[in-house]
């Protein structure tokens, strides 16, 4: 795997500034509809960098840098939209009193793996746990039975006092190193907040770059089709975090269905259940990648999906792809993921951008 600071070209450097930056965005609470943690931090790192600046009415950061030289090749710079979403899974109060509240799950969640999690809930961050009946408690049928969310509540103990109905809540979990690798909660897509930050701070000059940190991404994409719709880009990149299946699989046998796997570098999308991708945008993405060295990974058609599907289809249609750190345990309370695989998420986008052609939406598509 390359390592940015021995590549021989310039790129942007993941460094011990870099890492705790992404540890901020991780520990901080976001589930969709309630950004703002994550959107003061993204405020305070690009605000003063931006020719253009805004929050939107969806909660959405947008901001602009314009193109600072002529575009490769001649011609107009392109308009590029990269979309980050902020907002992570989680969930919400329904129900309840000082010390247990009923709640509905914020986005995709296997229910099977709450039980036991601590969370933090509202804006003040008090601690609760997810409770579920003990094993002593249930009957043989029960056992055989899957969990369901009726029978599991948010515990406070007596800590409550300022937790209301409709607030969010989030896993506990911290993030932390581990060796090679990244973990902690929210790296989907707290990993594409942070690379989008430090590609904005060093946006290739040739392009007119448009960063747009999304909300409601989980529930929808429904951030990114405002974003897109407002800005009216010629081209948008999703760059976010996509789950890798190189796990066991449940009868021992040799898994062959690897959409992406850690170590392998970015994942660029063919196409997922929202998007089929711009194919002079895959083609040119893997084109970078093969000319400086850059591993990457094709991820595999499949399920899920990304910003893309709500940028893709505003006004006229807009060209775009998906680029994505792969992490392992998606959607649960703690995410892995390989530093040198975002490390490389953010030296390709940023290579390719700097060598966008002028004229890449009037080429083929085959």
């Amino acid at each position: 795997m390359n390592n940015l600071t021995e590549t021989p070209f310039s790129a942007p450097v993941i460094g011990v500034e870099q890492i705790a930056l992404l540890e901020r965005l991780s520990n901080a609470c976001g589930v969709s509809g309630d950004e703002g943690e994550v959107r003061a931090i993204v405020a305070e790192q690009i605000r003063s960098l931006a020719d253009e600046y805004r929050i939107d009415a969806l909660g959405n950061v947008l901001a602009r840098r314009f193109a600072r030289s002529d575009a490769a090749g001649g011609g107009r710079p392109l308009k590029v939209l990269v979309a980050a979403h902020m907002d992570e899974v989680g969930f919400m109060l329904v129900e309840g009193d000082e010390s247990q509240y009923r709640f509905e799950l914020v986005g995709g969640i296997d229910l099977r793996q709450l039980p036991g999690r601590p969370v933090l809930v509202g804006k003040e961050h008090t601690p609760g746990v997810i409770g579920a009946r003990p094993i002593h408690l249930t009957n043989a049928e029960e056992r055989k039975s899957t969990i369901t969310l009726e029978t599991l509540r948010i515990d406070l103990g007596l800590g409550g006092g300022k937790v209301k109905v409709g607030d969010r809540a989030t896993f506990a979990t911290r993030f932390h190193q581990m060796g090679a690798s990244l973990a902690g909660k929210a790296l989907d897509n707290r990993l594409g907040v942070a690379a989008l930050i430090e590609l904005f701070k060093h946006a290739p000059a040739n392009i007119e770059l448009i960063a747009a940190f999304t909300t409601q991404e989980e529930v929808g994409a429904r951030g990114a089709s405002v974003a897109a719709y407002a800005c009216q880009p010629d081209i948008a990149i999703a760059l976010d975090s996509t789950p890798a299946y190189d796990l066991p699989v449940w009868d021992s046998s040799e898994n062959a269905v690897y959409n992406t796997r850690l170590g392998y570098g970015p994942a660029i999308y063919v196409s997922d259940s929202s998007t089929i991708s711009d194919p002079r945008l895959v083609r040119h993405l893997a084109q970078t990648g093969d000319a400086l060295a850059l591993p990457y990974q094709i991820r595999q058609p499949g399920g899920g999906g990304t910003d893309a599907g709500g940028m893709q289809r505003q006004r006229q249609g807009i060209a775009s792809a998906s680029l994505s750190t792969p992490h392992r345990y998606s959607h649960t309370a703690v995410s892995l993921a390989r530093l040198s695989d975002w490390q490389g998420t953010l030296a390709l986008l940023h290579q390719a951008l700097l060598r966008l052609p002028a004229d890449l939406l009037t080429q083929p598509f085959a």
